[in-house]
């Protein structure tokens, strides 16, 4: 990491900060809050390791906050803010998102700093009184579009549009002194900074699960997120302050090529993935055997899932890391059992794509699984169906161990 001159006496404490020290370079200081409370974030993820809510501060000759924090954690982030303060009055709140876990306590800085302006992209505008409609906003917000700067006396903000990462108003923003991407929800990842620490590098799980948080948030607008990386590769970035998550400031190339696998819906392993819906334990039964198959002719990595006691946005996850994915369900109701018809939907969804499909289906009086899988797989683009489908009645054989082996030789 090479730190502007202004930071290079930070450089040496870098990696014995405590979170607790929020000071991250000369005049910015970190501002969030970290929420270990909260059991499922956006009402369907589970974080069993809490989340952050990130939020900066730069301290210069005008005074700048960037984003605010989820109304959860209110008290804890303006008294975090005060502090940094140490007196001053902020003359900016810039708003790079407007979802209400980086927003929320827009109205109640309004309040509090009434001289303040809100600076924000343009299509965040008519959002503030949505959500805040007892706010009165007219003659308080700067809007800004791509390539406009909020000039702060040594730091200058360089404004990028990005639209659809993940929702149309989304705005980041660099500081061409510290060469900081405020990335917003981009590169960001579930887990509080008391968990991973403070910087990507601390964070041995950082792929695992900034890659859920990525696929399951961010994942259907792949476009959008390469349109944004192109914008990036012509800035000399040394640090990405993302929303959610730790600070990454070491390896930059190697997190952006994961964000650009992930968004080119290109695979990250050329292992298999086994997804199993079991009722009785028979289609279980099949996809283990497949597996143990695999394992034994090949030394790609073989991961074998049951959607029916796994939580779903990991296994969405892995079945956008791995090349090869094969579904394994039983037959319900004449159609699919339904943690299956879950798993298929959210990949539909998430436009899982440009990958290769084995299917196995189970039925005891009439097979209806494969048929449904083959209609959910029909809308999404580039899914190879590999031959042999597998029809196991109630179940395996030894004819259907035969049939295994010549679907594990296929893949």
């Amino acid at each position: 990491m090479v730190f502007p001159p202004k930071c290079a006496k930070f450089a040496a404490e870098k990696k014995n900060r405590l979170i607790m020290n929020k000071r991250i370079s000369e005049n910015v200081w970190y501002i969030g809050t970290d929420d270990t409370t909260i059991d499922i974030f956006e009402s369907q993820y589970p974080v069993p390791d809490g989340m952050s809510y990130n939020s900066y501060l730069i301290l210069d000759e005008k005074t700048a906050i960037l984003d605010t924090a989820d109304m959860r954690k209110a008290d804890e982030w303006q008294a975090n803010l005060t502090k940094a303060l140490d007196g001053r009055q902020p003359d900016y709140l810039v708003v790079h998102h407007m979802e209400p876990d980086h927003s929320a306590l827009i109205a109640r800085v309004l309040e509090t700093y009434p001289a303040l302006t809100i600076v924000t992209g343009r299509k965040a505008v008519p959002m503030l009184s949505q959500f805040f409609a007892a706010t009165p906003f007219e003659g308080r917000v700067t809007a800004v579009k791509e390539g406009d700067i909020l000039e702060l006396g040594s730091h200058r903000l360089r404004f990028i549009d990005a639209p659809m990462v993940h929702w149309p108003e989304v705005t980041v923003s660099f500081d061409e002194t510290d060469g900081a991407l405020y990335s917003a929800d981009g590169f960001g990842k579930f887990g509080s900074l008391a968990h991973t620490g403070f910087y990507a590098s601390q964070d041995p799980n950082w792929k695992d699960e900034a890659r859920r948080y990525y696929i399951n948030i961010v994942g259907k607008y792949g476009v959008p997120v390469q349109n944004l990386l192109k914008k990036a590769a012509t800035l000399p970035i040394k640090s990405i302050r993302p929303l959610h998550g730790p600070i990454i400031d070491d390896d930059l190339a190697g997190y952006i090529s994961l964000y650009d696998t992930w968004s080119s819906y290109r695979p990250e392993s050329d292992g298999i993935l086994i997804a199993c819906a079991s009722i009785h334990g028979g289609t279980m039964e099949a996809a283990r055997k497949l597996a143990e198959i695999l394992r034994a002719t090949g030394d790609r990595d073989v991961k074998i899932t049951d959607l029916c006691r796994s939580e779903i946005s990991a296994n969405v996850a892995d079945a956008f890391k791995y090349g090869t994915t094969v579904l394994a369900a039983a037959s319900y109701d004449g159609g699919l059992f339904s943690p299956m018809y879950d798993f298929l939907h959210r990949l539909q969804i998430k436009a899982w794509s440009n990958r290769k499909v084995a299917i196995i289906e189970n039925g005891s009086w009439a097979p209806s699984a494969a048929r449904c899988m083959k209609e959910m797989l029909t809308g999404m683009k580039g899914i190879e169906i590999t031959e042999p489908v597998i029809t196991i009645r109630s179940r395996m054989k030894d004819t259907d161990v035969e049939a295994l082996e010549v679907l594990a030789k296929a893949l």
